[in-house]
């Protein structure tokens, strides 16, 4: 580890936004840790993507200190209603439908989609267990683009695009993204001084006017008057939970991930399980037999999801030496910032807000989120859990280990996607030695259950002999559809997903002695 005055040594990080991956690299070199970066720019990311990232979401940070230890920080949603009696509990919800340029994907907001918000709390947590600069650095970045604004780029102008609908629902929603009866476009600077208030607020109160005080008394009077199941005491008994990380193994690397009760991390670790069924190094990326293996393994990943089995281990030998042969013998609203700093510290962020609901708590600027009106969160049915449930999650923040080594620190976004745009970025390095970026940009493929939906990029041949066996669905572009996988490494170029505008940045630090806490 470094002393104060040592050679600079190098720090990596990645994320959806250049404004987002400046964050956190001012925050390195102030003399910040990983995850004061990773906070800092977790909050910056409210503001550079806000089609992506609220305050009023939830998320999971996977933290490994320098010594080697690791923890995963669950600070996602909580389904709500508690107080309510049993007939309330109802969900009462406005559809849209997000149409992507190939494909469409129906949706559920409005005030009875809202469920319990963990990202603020989830912040605020982190920081105080193994962050070491004064909050106060940490927001200063968010504060100032918040009050100052930042220009859309066109990314994040095509996402607040798709999420027009939503993001106008409200008064307050308006104003926002529709100054001067405009909706907001590509050059057009974004700006949100109730944001920047809001967060000035914390460095006195922390997060207690938003879970516990007047804030929260309000937020929850207007769940009341227009349907929404969020109460003040879903708000006043959510906590952060911290976990075990859940390890697996691909071709002699340690993947630590998301563990249960979210199922991300379980079908990542399943998925990659079921890739070990060939040498995929000896098939040639995007060879037809390459592209075959990857759709058996994402339908077989599919049939065992369908069945109620999410990894190895809940399979049992019988069950995964089935799923291997099946395997064998067909092979012929979120953002993430994965951040490495120079002693050893890493941390992978995977934040949402979901589409968002619509629905800005007062006087805040904070759009709350849709999770209770996403079907894939509630494949048992919507409302079906009892309040204060944690929701489970497809989101999987990773770390790949090389040895002991962090290796690679990464995540993606993209709801279904998520499990299989870093399945096919996991392959991608490992298996064909991809360097980080190759390894992101490469076209991506997606079994969505009825056909494959595929990227640009692939050789005709290969995907002429795919539809002699499954449906394709060939897109024009690589598009935000199919996830935004953001990659740091300790000593070497990372990588910014392009579908979601991602940035990625490497820097050399002098890095004080290690004090990340237990």
């Amino acid at each position: 580890m470094n002393a104060p005055g040592d050679a600079p040594g190098k720090a990596g990080a990645a994320g959806g936004h250049r404004q987002t991956i400046e964050a956190a690299c001012a925050i390195l070199r102030a003399g910040g840790n990983a995850f004061d970066a990773v906070v800092a720019a977790g909050f910056v990311a409210v503001m550079a993507e806000p089609a992506l990232a609220s305050l009023g979401g939830g998320g999971f940070l996977l933290a490994r200190t320098a010594q080697g230890r690791a923890a995963l920080f669950d600070f996602f949603v909580n389904t709500p209603g508690h107080g309510l009696p049993t007939g309330r509990l109802e969900p009462h919800f406005l559809p849209v439908t997000v149409r992507f340029p190939a494909s469409e994907q129906a949706f559920n907001v409005g005030l009875g989609s809202v469920a319990v918000p963990g990202a603020l709390r989830g912040y605020l947590h982190i920081h105080r267990r193994l962050g070491r600069l004064p909050l106060s650095a940490v927001l200063a970045p968010a504060i100032r683009l918040a009050r100052d604004g930042v220009a859309i780029n066109a990314k994040q102008a095509y996402l607040l695009d798709l999420l027009t609908p939503i993001l106008t629902l409200t008064a307050a929603g308006r104003a926002l993204f529709q100054p001067a009866g405009r909706f907001l476009q590509e050059g057009d600077v974004y700006r949100n001084p109730e944001l920047a208030a809001f967060l000035e607020t914390l460095l006195q109160d922390g997060e207690r006017a938003f879970y516990e005080g007047e804030l929260a008394q309000r937020l929850t009077r207007d769940m009341r008057d227009g349907g929404g199941l969020l109460t003040i005491a879903d708000l006043a008994v959510y906590r952060v939970i911290e976990r075990e990380p859940l390890p697996a193994e691909y071709r002699g690397y340690r993947l630590l991930t998301n563990p249960p009760p979210s199922f991300g991390g379980s079908l990542l670790a399943l998925s990659l399980r079921l890739l070990e069924a060939r040498s995929v190094a000896e098939l040639g990326f995007g060879s037809p037999a390459h592209l075959a293996l990857l759709t058996a393994v994402m339908q077989e990943t599919d049939r065992r999801r369908a069945e109620g089995y999410l990894s190895p281990t809940d399979l049992g030998q019988p069950g995964l030496t089935e799923s291997l042969a099946r395997v064998r013998a067909t092979s012929s609203g979120t953002t993430h910032i994965s951040v490495c700093d120079s002693e050893g510290n890493a941390a992978s962020m995977t934040v949402s807000n979901g589409e968002g609901s619509g629905y800005f708590a007062p006087g805040t600027g904070i759009m709350l989120n849709n999770m209770m009106g996403e079907d894939d969160l509630h494949p048992e049915g919507f409302h079906v859990s009892p309040p204060g449930m944690r929701v489970a999650s497809m989101m999987a923040p990773s770390l790949l280990l090389n040895g002991d080594r962090v290796w690679l620190a990464l995540g993606s976004g993209g709801s279904k996607r998520i499990r299989t745009a870093l399945l096919q970025v996991i392959s991608n390095t490992v298996d064909f030695a991809m360097h980080p970026p190759a390894a992101v940009e490469a076209p991506r493929l997606h079994w969505d259950g009825e056909r494959l939906q595929v990227e640009p990029g692939f050789d005709a041949a290969a995907l002429a002999a795919l539809a002699e066996r499954w449906p394709l669905n060939h897109w024009p572009v690589q598009d935000v559809y199919f996830g935004g996988v953001h990659v740091a490494a300790p000593d070497s170029e990372g990588a910014g997903d392009s579908r979601r505008g991602g940035a990625a940045a490497l820097i050399e630090v002098k890095g004080p002695v290690n004090d990340a806490r237990s």
